[in-house]
C-alpha cells in the first residue's frame, strides 16, 4: 500500500490532473472541508461539488479520472493494489472478495482516525515504526474490506462457524466451483448437521453458501476476463452452465456484461 498526503493552500482553479492508471484502487480521506472539486472518468463528469472533513472516495484506478481542485484541500491517499485486497480476502477466509466502491460524500471516522494516526510517520517516514504501519495496514484492510467490499467478519462468536471449519467450507467451495456437491458433503466436510451448518455459515460469512458459491465464481470469471480466453470457456470454467447462465448471473451481481466488463478493463 502507498500513503500520500497531499494538500493545497492556496486557490488554484481551472488546474486539472490526470490519474495515472494502474491495477489497484485509490482511496482518499479529507482531512478538512473540501469547498469545491470536480472528477471526472473518462469523458463524463461524475462529481462536481464539496467534500467534508472526514469524507472518503474511493476509485478504480483502471478507469481513466481526471480532477480539478477549485479550493484549498488536504487529504491522505492510499493506493490499495488489487493482489494485496486479494491476498487480505483470502489469508482470512473470505476469497470471493470482489471490489470496494463507496458512493460520493460517504462519511467515515475510523478511516479519518486511521489517516490522521499516519500522519507523524508521514512527517518523519525514517522514524516510522514497521509494525505500528503493519497494523494500520491490517486495521485499514478488514475495515474497507468489511464496509465498502462486502466481506463479512461477525461481531458475536455465537452460533459461527469455528475458525477452522470457516476455512475448510471455504475451501471446499473453492475445490467443488465447477463440480457438482451436495449440501450435506459439505456440512460433513465440517463435522456438522446439514440445517446446523446453514445457519452457522451464514451468521460467520453473512450469505448463504449458494450465494458466496455464486460471488465466488463471479470474482474468478472477472480474473478470467483479463485473459486472452473466450467467454464460454470461462463459463464452464467457473462453474456455471454455459455463457448465457454467467452472463445472465453476472449481469446481477456487477452491473454490466462479461462481454462490457472484459472492454472496460
Amino acid at each position: 500500500m502507498e500513503v500520500t498526503r497531499t494538500f493545497q493552500g492556496d486557490r488554484d482553479p481551472g488546474r486539472s490532473e490526470p490519474v495515472p492508471r494502474s491495477g489497484a484502487f485509490s482511496v482518499i480521506v479529507q482531512l478538512r472541508d473540501f469547498e469545491r472539486h470536480r472528477l471526472w472518468r473518462g469523458s463524463e463528469l461524475v462529481f462536481d461539488g464539496a467534500h467534508q472533513c472526514g469524507d472518503l472516495a474511493i476509485t478504480d484506478l483502471r478507469d481513466q479520472w481526471r480532477c480539478e481542485h477549485l479550493s484549498p484541500f488536504d487529504n491522505v491517499r492510499f493506493r490499495i493494489p488489487f493482489a494485496s485486497l486479494k491476498s487480505f480476502a483470502e489469508d482470512v477466509g473470505r476469497p470471493e472478495y470482489q471490489a470496494l466502491s463507496c458512493p460520493p460524500g460517504t462519511r467515515d471516522d475510523v478511516m479519518l482516525g486511521l489517516a490522521r494516526a499516519l500522519l507523524p510517520s508521514l512527517d518523519h517516514p525514517q522514524k516510522a515504526h514497521r509494525l505500528f504501519l503493519e497494523q494500520v495496514n491490517l486495521a485499514m484492510l478488514a475495515h474497507l474490506t468489511q464496509a465498502y467490499g462486502g466481506l463479512h467478519f461477525p461481531c458475536s462468536k455465537k452460533g459461527v462457524l469455528a475458525p477452522w471449519q470457516e476455512k475448510r467450507a471455504a475451501e471446499f467451495l473453492v475445490a467443488h466451483a465447477s463440480e457438482p456437491f451436495s449440501m450435506v458433503e459439505l456440512a460433513t466436510a465440517c463435522k456438522l448437521s446439514r440445517s446446523y451448518f446453514i445457519k452457522a455459515f451464514k451468521e460467520s460469512f453473512g450469505r448463504t453458501p449458494h450465494r458466496w458459491l455464486t460471488e465466488y465464481r463471479v470474482a474468478r470469471a472477472k480474473d478470467l476476463l483479463g485473459l486472452d480466453m473466450p467467454i464460454a470457456e470461462i463459463a464452464i470454467a467457473c462453474g456455471f452452465a454455459d455463457q448465457s447462465h454467467m452472463t445472465r448471473v453476472f449481469a446481477e451481481l456487477v452491473g454490466v456484461s462479461p462481454g462490457r466488463y472484459r472492454r472496460g478493463a
